[in-house]
């Protein structure tokens, strides 16, 4: 079940939902429209002259990327099959009521270009901008403006309220207060599952 536009303008009056900037006519139907902001995130190059740098991605190891911020009245060129990291103009606030996803305009999809890989859902109880795993896989670069449409939240209720929300402290929430686009930290307190065979 998804709020509709009625129910996500009384969640904004309740402060269930907090947005900041807030433009209502980004209202949809049954979800918020979304804006890129001017900050990226790239992948170094892998290859560096003579040496390789950064040969393989480890989950276990801190990542070093590298910021871009691009200057008005400028895009960002994301260039065939890359990703980059970004983030909404957005700062969104769930209360421990509800919980959200972000998914791609088809305005954008039909361009070949992905929102996210696949972290779209929001916590209850989570604060930050929306960091997005933008992947072109289109094979022509796509220019990326600041300011543009770049996805829709949708929001849904929780039968219960979460006892445990995100940034509550029992659940890790890594992320919670994210300014700009922020990369994996997957690498803090990392652990393996011990794996058992199927009986």
């Amino acid at each position: 079940m998804l709020l509709s536009d009625r129910d996500l303008r009384q969640a904004i009056h309740d402060r269930r939902l907090i947005i900041d900037p807030f433009e209502p006519e980004l209202i949809q139907p049954a979800s918020i429209d979304l804006r890129l902001d001017r900050h990226f995130l790239l992948w170094p190059p892998v290859h560096h002259g003579w040496f390789e740098l950064n040969s393989f991605v480890d989950p276990a190891q801190e990542q070093h990327m590298l910021p871009c911020d691009i200057p008005d009245g400028l895009a960002f060129e994301l260039q065939p099959g890359h990703s980059v990291l970004a983030s909404t103009v957005e700062t969104i606030t769930l209360d421990r009521t509800l919980a959200a996803r972000v998914e791609g305009k088809s305005s954008i999809g039909r361009l070949s270009l992905a929102t996210h890989i696949t972290a779209g859902f929001i916590d209850p109880g989570f604060s930050g901008q929306i960091t997005l795993e933008l992947v072109n896989h289109n094979p022509r670069p796509i220019l990326l403006h600041p300011g543009m449409l770049i996805g829709q939240l949708c929001v849904l209720p929780m039968l219960t309220p979460a006892d445990q929300p995100y940034g509550s402290g029992a659940t890790g929430s890594r992320y919670n207060g994210q300014r700009g686009p922020t990369p994996s930290r997957s690498w803090q307190n990392w652990r393996t599952w011990p794996l058992r065979d199927a009986a």
